[in-house]
């Protein structure tokens, strides 16, 4: 067992903070026995020696392998024969959620921490890694559903002071009130033609919260591929992005246009025209929402900000206001003439 002590403090979000340097390690020379003694003798003060890190003399890390392959190995075989050179490993100034899901990622029970030399600092556990990422969730929960300011800590029913959340709460709420209020105004100056065709103001919410809950969807797959490492702020991702969902969000919003037609004909009974309205409306809301709700995030990353902030309320808002423009915009269209 070789512990290396961190002589300096890493910032706290960092590997290196949240690493503990009670790991087991071997020197690649050690036979097989001598270093099942090693292990013994270090063992009651290790986080786990189920994986054992291989280093050499600079007390670099050069390999891995686990309990049960040096149990099953031959005593007199070379460690050095038996482990797994260039194991995954987390630089200690790294994100610690990066610690996380090369955990996830790999299947690991325990992912080492090491420094620019490549020097064994201490390990993430699994067990740390599962605390983190309920904390990391816990908090981008809280910021999805339009609960945290930007930048700021997420809130705690039990902990958080009345102030604290009345302010971070209060901030979402009156956003989207001013967005609320610029969707009202609009609709509320479409009077003439809502009296001439009654029958319109009855499609108005069904259409602009399918464009709200198509964003919503999308918006939440792009974090989750985020949050995974699959997606990065680069233009290669975001232009796979835009062509995995121009065709997804346009199949989406034919299905759903043909079905709230169908459904408008037979319950409400109303003409072509309006039909053809409603169903445009539908298609072109659905679209704009899927694309919209996708690129959101990156643009909250490029300005700095965590893509759980622009919270489904958020996007709910954006599309209640667009989608209003594109329907009245429809209505125009094709009923204008009964305005004359």
């Amino acid at each position: 067992m070789n512990h290396i002590l961190k002589h300096v403090s890493y910032p706290a979000g960092t590997a290196g903070a949240i690493a503990t340097p009670r790991y087991a390690s071997v020197a690649a020379q050690l036979t097989a026995a001598d270093a099942l003694n090693t292990l013994r003798a270090a063992a009651s003060s290790s986080a786990t020696i189920y994986v054992i890190y291989v280093i050499d003399s600079g007390a670099r890390l050069i390999g891995t392998l686990s309990l049960r392959e040096l149990v099953m190995a031959p005593p007199s075989a070379q460690v050095a024969t038996l482990m797994r050179p260039e194991p995954v490993a987390v630089h200690a100034e790294a994100p610690a959620q990066d610690a996380v899901d090369l955990i996830s990622r790999h299947d690991l029970l325990a992912i080492p921490v090491t420094d620019d030399d490549r020097r064994m600092l201490g390990i993430v556990t699994v067990d740390d890694a599962m605390d983190l990422d309920r904390l990391h969730e816990g908090k981008r929960l809280a910021q999805f559903g339009g609960t945290a300011l930007l930048g700021n800590a997420d809130l705690s029913l039990r902990s958080s002071s009345f102030a604290s959340m009345f302010k971070q709460r209060v901030f979402w709420l009156a956003i989207l009130t001013v967005f609320g209020i610029l969707t009202s105004t609009f609709v509320a100056h479409q009077e003439e033609i809502l009296t001439e065709v009654l029958i319109l103001a009855a499609f108005i919410a069904p259409i602009v919260d399918m464009g709200g809950n198509t964003g919503s969807q999308s918006a939440t797959l792009v974090i989750r591929a985020m949050a995974l490492g699959e997606l990065k702020l680069r233009w290669r991702d975001v232009w796979f992005v835009i062509k995995r969902e121009i065709p997804l969000a346009l199949a989406l919003g034919v299905c759903i246009a043909m079905l709230e037609a169908i459904l408008a004909y037979f319950s409400k009974d109303v003409n072509s025209d309006v039909l053809l309205v409603v169903g445009l409306s539908m298609l072109c809301c659905t679209m704009l929402g899927g694309i919209i709700g996708g690129l959101l995030p990156f643009a909250a990353r490029r300005i700095g900000t965590d893509p759980a902030t622009l919270s489904s309320p958020m996007i709910t808002s954006i599309m209640d206001l667009v989608g209003v423009f594109i329907y009245f915009g429809f209505a125009y269209a094709f009923l204008g003439d009964l305005l004359v």
